[in-house]
C-alpha cells in the first residue's frame, strides 16, 4: 500500500476542495437556475462590462490610426453600389429615352437594350447580394477577437496586452467551463429523457419530459454564455401548429428550445447525435426521418401534416431556408411546410455580432471547429421575436404564403428580404431564374407589339 507524502497529501486535499467548490458553484449558479428558469443577472452584467471595454478599444484604435495616418476599414453595410428598386421595363425605357428617338413602346429590339443587361451583370460581379450572405458579416468596431474586424492589426501596446489577456480568459477559463457545462447538459438530456421514456404515457410523463428538455437546453445555453431577450411571449407557438424561423446557426434550436417545448424534425444520424435523438424520441414525439425517407417528399409532407393537425402534439420547429444565412438577411423559404395547411407561428432571430459571430459557415468550418469558435467567443447575444400566428388565405398558394411569412420575419428582425434560394451556397443558379429574366424582356417587347396590333 502506497503512503502519501505530506506534500502529496496537501495537493490531493487542495484538489478535492477545488472540485467541491467548483461543483457547488456549478450547482448553485447554473443547474438550479436552469431548472427553475431564473437568472441572477451575472451574464448581463458581464455583457455591459464587455461593451465598455469594446468602446474603449475602438476609440483607441481610431486614435492610433489617426496618429499614424492609417486608413480605417469601414464595411459597406448596404453594399458598394446604390441600387434603386425599379423594374426591368422601367430601366430599359429610361435607357431608350436617353439614347433613342424612337417611340418608347417600339416592339422591335433595340441595340441599346443590351446596356441594361451588361450593367446588371457588372453590378452582380462587383456587389453580389447572394454569395456575401454566406460569409461572416464585418463589424463596425473591434471586439478583441482578431477574426471579426480588419482593423485589428492597428494595435497599441496596451491593446495588445488586453487582447492577450482576453485570449487567456477565453481559452483557459471560459472554454473549460463551457465544455463542462455542455457535457453536463448533454449528459442530463440523454439520461433524463431515457428515464422519462420508460414512464407510461400521460400528464406526468409530459410534465417531466417538458421540464427535462427545458432544463438541459438552458444549461446548454449557459455553456455558450448566451444572453437572450425574448419579445412578445404571448405569441409563443402552441400545440397543433408549425414554428418557422430564420436560420443563422445550429444553435438556433437551443435558443428557441430553452424558452419553449418543441417537436424537432430531422434526419436520423449516427454517433453521438444518434444517441441523443434516440433518447429524446423516447420522451417526446419528435419527427425523425430515415435517410431513404428524406427524399420522399410526399411521405415527409404526410407525416408533418399528421403531426401538425393533432392538437395534442407539440408545435413542430422548422427552418424553411434549409441552410444557414449570415444574420443579415432572410432567403427563400421552401414551400413544403406551408402546403400542409397548419397554423404557422413565425419567429425572428437576430444575433448581436459584437460579442461573437454565430453564423455557421458550413463550407468553411466543420461542426467541431464551429463549436470551438462559439465556445471561445465572449458571448452569444441575440433577440427573439414571437410574431402573431398566420394562416394561409383562401386565394393564396404555398409559395405566396411562404413569402408573406418570410417578409414578416425580415421586417421584425431588421433583416434584408431576399427572393434567392439559400441552396445557391452549394449549387449553381437554376435555369429557371435565367428564363424568368428572358421572359420578362420578351414579354415587354412582344407585349407592346400585341398592344399595338389590337389598337
Amino acid at each position: 500500500m502506497f503512503l502519501l507524502l505530506p506534500f502529496d497529501s496537501l495537493v490531493v486535499n487542495l484538489l478535492g476542495i477545488s472540485l467541491t467548490v467548483l461543483f457547488t458553484l456549478l450547482l448553485v449558479f447554473i443547474i438550479v437556475p436552469a431548472i427553475f428558469g431564473v437568472s441572477f443577472g451575472i451574464r448581463r452584467l458581464y455583457m455591459r462590462t464587455l461593451l465598455q471595454i469594446f468602446q474603449w478599444a475602438t476609440l483607441r484604435i481610431e486614435r492610433g490610426a489617426k496618429e499614424k495616418k492609417h486608413p480605417l476599414y469601414k464595411p459597406y453595410v448596404n453594399g458598394i453600389i446604390a441600387k434603386e428598386p425599379t423594374s426591368l421595363e422601367e430601366e430599359i425605357k429610361e435607357i431608350r429615352r436617353s439614347g433613342s428617338n424612337k417611340a418608347l413602346d417600339a416592339p422591335e429590339f433595340e441595340l441599346s437594350d443590351i446596356f441594361y443587361f451588361c450593367r446588371k451583370g457588372i453590378e452582380t460581379i462587383m456587389d453580389d447580394e447572394v454569395t456575401k450572405r454566406f460569409s461572416a458579416e464585418e463589424l463596425q468596431s473591434w471586439n478583441l477577437l482578431s477574426r471579426t474586424n480588419y482593423n485589428f492589426h492597428y494595435i497599441s501596446l496596451r491593446l495588445t496586452v488586453l487582447w492577450g489577456l482576453g485570449v487567456l480568459i477565453r481559452y483557459c477559463f471560459l472554454l473549460p467551463l463551457r465544455v463542462a457545462l455542455a457535457f453536463t447538459g448533454i449528459s442530463l438530456l440523454v439520461t433524463g429523457t431515457t428515464m422519462v421514456g420508460y414512464l407510461p404515457n400521460g400528464r406526468c410523463k409530459e410534465f417531466l419530459s417538458r421540464h427535462v428538455h427545458l432544463m438541459c437546453y438552458r444549461i446548454c445555453v449557459r455553456a455558450l454564455t448566451a444572453i437572450i431577450t425574448y419579445h412578445h411571449r404571448e405569441n409563443r407557438p402552441r400545440n397543433g401548429g408549425i414554428c418557422v424561423a430564420n436560420h443563422t446557426s445550429p444553435i438556433d434550436v437551443i435558443i428557441l428550445a430553452s424558452d419553449g417545448y418543441y417537436a424537432m424534425v430531422g434526419q436520423v444520424h449516427g454517433g453521438l447525435m444518434g444517441v441523443i435523438q434516440r433518447a429524446m424520441v423516447k420522451a417526446c414525439p419528435h419527427v425523425w426521418f430515415e435517410r431513404s425517407e428524406v427524399k420522399d417528399r410526399h411521405l415527409v409532407a404526410k407525416r408533418l401534416s399528421e403531426h401538425a393537425h393533432d392538437k395534442n402534439k407539440l408545435p413542430i420547429l422548422i427552418f424553411p431556408e434549409g441552410t444557414c444565412i449570415n444574420n443579415t438577411s432572410v432567403m427563400m423559404f421552401k414551400k413544403g411546410s406551408f402546403e400542409i395547411g397548419a397554423t404557422v407561428y413565425p419567429v425572428a432571430i437576430k444575433y448581436d455580432p459584437q460579442f461573437g459571430d454565430a453564423f455557421f459557415n458550413s463550407s468553411k468550418y466543420g461542426m467541431v471547429t464551429y463549436l470551438l469558435r462559439m465556445m471561445t467567443s465572449w458571448a452569444i447575444v441575440c433577440s427573439v421575436w414571437y410574431l402573431p400566428p398566420m394562416t394561409r388565405e383562401p386565394d393564396e398558394d404555398a409559395v405566396q404564403f411562404a413569402n408573406r411569412v418570410k417578409s414578416a420575419i425580415a421586417r421584425q428582425g431588421g433583416l434584408v428580404d431576399l427572393l434567392w434560394d439559400g441552396g445557391l451556397k452549394r449549387e449553381k443558379v437554376k435555369d429557371t431564374f435565367k428564363e424568368e429574366q428572358q421572359k420578362l424582356y420578351s414579354k415587354m417587347v412582344v407585349g407592346n407589339h400585341e398592344d399595338r396590333s389590337r389598337s
